[in-house]
């Protein structure tokens, strides 16, 4: 979604002043929750492409034709491929716990435990996939260590776009987010316990798990 409306921007083919599609309507073309349009949204915003105003809602920016040959660089993650991500998360997640151990406070714990309440009442998958991600996002937030943040916030933006959610939708059968679930709660766990080597091992299952059942290869 994000790579889409920057493009369509780019080109011109949303012109300045142009109003862009209701937010209902691009959760649907995309097939993604409408917290995560919202985000998109509002990181074109922060990127100075679009403007809102409440009540009438959201257009491309009037001086967009002087932010665009700056923001080329800003855009790189939603060029990333799923499966690029998923060969990257291994990389750099399982490296996670070992800050993870020696750094999460009570607080970390406490919204890891929110995240996987969360997604484990979620009724769609959409909110499914908000709340795994969230969690993950709060492990990298529990190493309170800002490289591993810009990362995951990195992580974040590719999640959102559509083609992973399509690949999440097609692959995440009731079996395999209950699977997903008990290996969340067994890696919080592991993590509570300040067990290192279990952390890191359940995390990579994880991911590998997770990579096989998206790209049905690895």
């Amino acid at each position: 979604m994000a790579k889409y409306l920057v493009e369509e921007i780019e080109s011109g083919r949303l012109a300045a002043g142009q109003k862009l599609p209701a937010e209902r309507e691009l959760s649907e073309s995309f097939q993604a929750s409408r917290g995560s349009v919202r985000r998109v949204l509002s990181n074109l915003k922060g990127m100075g492409l679009i403007t809102q105003t409440v009540g009438s809602g959201t257009f491309v920016a009037d001086n967009v034709r002087l932010v665009v040959p700056a923001i080329e660089h800003r855009t790189s993650a939603v060029q990333t491929s799923p499966a690029e991500l998923m060969e990257a998360r291994l990389l750099i997640e399982t490296q996670m716990p070992s800050l993870i151990v020696r750094y999460a406070t009570a607080a970390d714990f406490e919204k890891m435990d929110e995240c996987i309440i969360r997604s484990e009442a979620a009724s769609t998958i959409e909110e499914f996939e908000h709340w795994d991600g969230a969690l993950h996002q709060a492990f990298a937030e529990a190493t309170h260590n800002s490289f591993f943040l810009k990362i995951l916030e990195l992580t974040t933006q590719i999640r959102e776009e559509g083609e992973w959610g399509r690949l999440k939708k097609n692959s995440l059968t009731p079996e395999r987010r209950s699977q997903y679930e008990e290996q969340h709660r067994a890696i919080v766990d592991a993590l509570r316990d300040r067990d290192e080597k279990l952390s890191r091992e359940l995390i990579e299952a994880h991911l590998i798990q997770v990579q096989r059942n998206l790209f049905g290869r690895y």
